[in-house]
């Protein structure tokens, strides 16, 4: 017995260190590594059932697919990797069906669908299955969610056509949505995406689409670049980066199902302090982006869905996930050019009620959002920083993401996963 009990001792193993491009700053508690670079733009990322970790990189490759070593802590690196999809347009978007056996892929026009191996690491019978998602080359991301608590559906999500997307305001345009497919339906053949469901609509670029542990479907949006209230110009920092909530997935008759959150005539505010006229408002007051005429007036604004938390102006977030219980919310904020100073470039935690399914902090909290890794310097943004797209759980707790400006794949552990 003796023997035994020192054996995984003996054989333990330390990962060879992969020196980052760019080292960032870590919160008490946390730590992390490069697990990977040398990738080409990775965003999209997931882990299959058997542990195996897939990308998608925008750079022109398509999917990878690649095998940890897991050492325990962020002892983690490569066993191997290859090349599943090869596919130059695919560009963000992937996500995988419960059971492991349907992969699913997305590019600015079309979505596909495969049967996965995850144990051979292969893949067969390519199908498109959803299409005419085109905006012309503005917000070509598409991102894809397979709900736990509804698994025969397939979450689509899909930006504007331009910063303020006049036309997205009819809902016929299927711009600035989520929008609800039925698996079965498109296997069983090719959907345009106006066929699918509105989950929610009037979201200008929701890149972030994650579902928190009881079924609740949240999502965090871009705001406008360039923002006028009146002719008074308030971009720097207005309006707010939002948290939205679209309800339970399993629950139709919830009431969030197909609400309109503001695009795009509206916006959140995030300071008050540049904005004139600004009595009765707060963090998180939607109002008209430049001036009230007609029918758009905050009063219009203020009776769509108001957000759930705001962030700071042109942070970008681009992905929201949960860890097992439900207690802690991960945001990775892409950071953006239309703010100066340069802000975003970090990743963040929210803290979440379990019992409610919903974040801690009041709508009109300016802190909610708590840095965990960043840059010391965003002076070096975004050429020369890392720059945090997606994040996953792996199988063993870990906290994983990728970095699409320094071609990386992190593991990042910490006390309160």
């Amino acid at each position: 017995m003796a023997v035994v009990a020192i054996l995984p001792h003996a054989f333990a193993q330390t990962c060879a260190t992969i020196n980052p491009a760019n080292a960032p700053t870590w919160a008490s508690g946390y730590s992390g590594r490069v697990v990977m670079n040398g990738l080409r733009t990775p965003r999209g990322i997931i882990f299959d059932n058997q542990g195996n970790l897939l990308t998608t990189e925008q750079g022109g490759y398509g999917v990878r697919y690649i095998t940890l070593n897991d050492y325990g802590g962020t002892n983690v690196c490569v066993k191997s990797n290859k090349q599943l999809i090869s596919d130059s347009t695919i560009n963000h978007g992937i996500a995988l069906t419960p059971d492991g056996k349907k992969l699913y892929v997305s590019s600015l026009t079309t979505v596909w669908s495969w049967d996965y191996d995850g144990t051979t690491g292969t893949v067969s019978n390519k199908k498109t299955v959803i299409e005419n998602m085109r905006n012309g080359g503005f917000h070509p991301t598409r991102t894809l969610l397979v709900p736990k608590n509804q698994p025969d559906v397939l979450l689509v999500q899909r930006g504007s056509a331009d910063n303020v997307d006049a036309a997205a305001a009819q809902i016929e345009t299927a711009r600035s949505q989520i929008r609800v497919f039925k698996l079965a339906d498109i296997e069983a053949g090719v959907k345009d995406y106006t066929a699918g469901q509105v989950l929610a609509w009037g979201l200008r670029n929701s890149v972030g689409v994650g579902e928190h542990p009881d079924g609740g479907i949240w999502s965090v949006d871009n705001g406008v670049d360039d923002m006028r209230r009146g002719s008074t110009d308030v971009h720097n920092t207005n309006p707010c980066e939002e948290l939205n909530y679209h309800g339970q997935i399993q629950n139709a008759a919830s009431p969030e199902r197909g609400a309109h959150y503001g695009y795009p005539e509206c916006g959140a505010v995030w300071d008050l302090s540049v904005i004139p006229s600004n009595t009765g408002l707060k963090v998180g007051t939607p109002l008209v982006i430049g001036g009230p005429s007609g029918s758009n007036t905050d009063a219009m604004c203020q009776s769509r869905q108001w957000p759930k938390l705001c962030f700071p102006s042109h942070t970008a977030p681009l992905d929201i996930k949960f860890n097992k219980n439900g207690t802690t919310a991960y945001i990775p904020f892409h950071g953006s050019w239309n703010k100066s100073p340069a802000d975003g470039f970090r990743l963040s935690r929210v803290n979440w009620d379990a019992a409610t399914g919903q974040p801690m902090d009041a709508s009109t909290s300016t802190t909610a959002a708590v840095d965990i890794m960043y840059n010391a310097n965003n002076g070096n943004c975004p050429n020369r920083c890392f720059r945090p797209v997606n994040v996953a759980f792996g199988p063993n707790g870990q906290l994983f993401m990728t970095s699409d400006t320094t071609n990386e794949i992190w593991v990042i552990g910490g006390a309160t996963f």
